[in-house]
C-alpha cells in the first residue's frame, strides 16, 4: 500500500501563527485524530527533572487536548499511551507509568463522562495490571451509552501485533471451515484488527520531532497525513493542536490518485 504523508515541523522557541477554533473550517477537520505522544521523559531531563515527570507533566496534556479536540467536535482522538515496547524501560519508570494510568482512569472518569465522551481501548490490555483493567472496565461502562467523541487509548499496544493477531483469527476461521480463504479482503482484515468499526485516522500527530510511526497502527494509517512538531508533548498546547488542524484542511487529499 502506498503511504501519503506529509509533515509539518514547529519550534518551540518561536511563535507559529495559529488559528483560533472560530478560523478553523469544521468541515474540512479530520473525523479522527491520532498522537503518538512522545518526549515525556526527555523534556524532563532538558528541565533538570527525574523522567517520571515528564510524565507527570504529560498527562496535564493530555486533558488539554482531549478537552480542546471534543469542543471541535472531532469524532475520535487516539493517544498511543503504552506500546508494548515499552515494557523494556527501567522496572522504576514502568511502576510510576502503570501508577499514573491508574490514577488517570480514576481521576479523570467524572470529566469524562462529564463531557459525554465513549471511553475504548486497543492493545493487548489483558496484561496489564489486574487494578488498571478494572478501572478501564468501569470507565466504559459508565460512558459506553455516550454518542460524543470516542476517546481512545492505545494500552500495550503494538501495530505488528494487531495484525499478526488478525491474520491468525481468519486462519482459524479457514481452517474450521467457516471461511473461504479467496473471500478475505481489506475489508475483512481491518474488521478483525483491534479498531473494528473505527475510522482509519485522518491526521497522525507527532511530537518531539521524530519521523517515524513507531509501530503504531501500521495498517489503518495508509493514507492518514502527518504533522510533526519539535515540541515535547509535555509543552504540546491547545494552540499547537489548532495548529495541526488548520495544516491539515488545507492539504490536498489525493489517495494515491490526482488532484481534481
Amino acid at each position: 500500500m502506498a503511504l501519503e504523508t506529509h509533515s509539518s515541523t514547529a519550534t518551540t522557541d518561536s511563535p507559529d501563527p495559529v488559528p483560533a477554533p472560530a478560523e478553523l473550517d469544521r468541515q474540512k477537520l479530520p473525523r479522527h485524530v491520532a498522537i503518538i505522544m512522545d518526549g515525556n521523559g526527555r523534556w524532563a531531563q532538558r528541565q533538570g527533572m527525574p523522567r517520571i515527570e515528564g510524565h507527570r507533566r504529560g498527562a496535564n496534556t493530555v486533558r488539554e487536548i482531549v478537552t480542546a479536540a471534543a469542543e471541535l467536535g472531532i469524532e475520535q482522538l487516539t493517544l498511543y499511551c503504552l506500546s508494548s515496547e515499552n515494557w523494556k524501560r527501567p522496572a522504576a519508570e514502568l511502576s510510576f507509568l502503570m501508577f499514573l494510568l491508574e490514577k488517570y482512569l480514576i481521576e479523570e472518569r467524572k470529566e469524562i463522562v462529564r463531557q459525554k465522551l465513549r471511553f475504548s481501548t486497543i492493545g493487548l490490555t489483558n496484561q496489564l495490571p489486574e487494578a488498571i483493567r478494572d478501572e478501564i472496565q468501569e470507565t466504559k461502562t459508565q460512558t459506553e451509552q455516550f454518542e460524543g467523541m470516542r476517546l481512545c487509548l492505545a494500552l500495550n499496544y503494538g501495530g505488528r501485533q494487531e495484525i499478526v493477531n488478525a491474520v491468525q483469527k481468519l486462519a482459524h476461521d479457514v481452517q474450521d471451515g467457516r471461511l473461504d480463504p479467496d473471500a478475505i479482503d481489506e475489508t475483512m482484515i481491518s474488521s478483525s484488527l483491534d479498531t473494528s468499526g473505527m475510522p482509519d485516522p485522518d491526521l497522525v500527530i507527532r511530537t518531539a520531532g521524530e519521523m517515524r510511526f513507531s509501530n503504531f497502527l501500521l495498517w489503518q494509517i495508509s493514507y492518514s497525513e502527518l504533522w510533526v512538531t519539535e515540541k515535547h508533548w509535555p509543552e504540546f498546547s491547545r494552540g499547537d493542536f489548532h495548529q495541526a488542524l488548520g495544516d491539515f484542511s488545507r492539504r490536498n487529499r489525493r489517495f494515491g490518485g490526482l488532484n481534481k
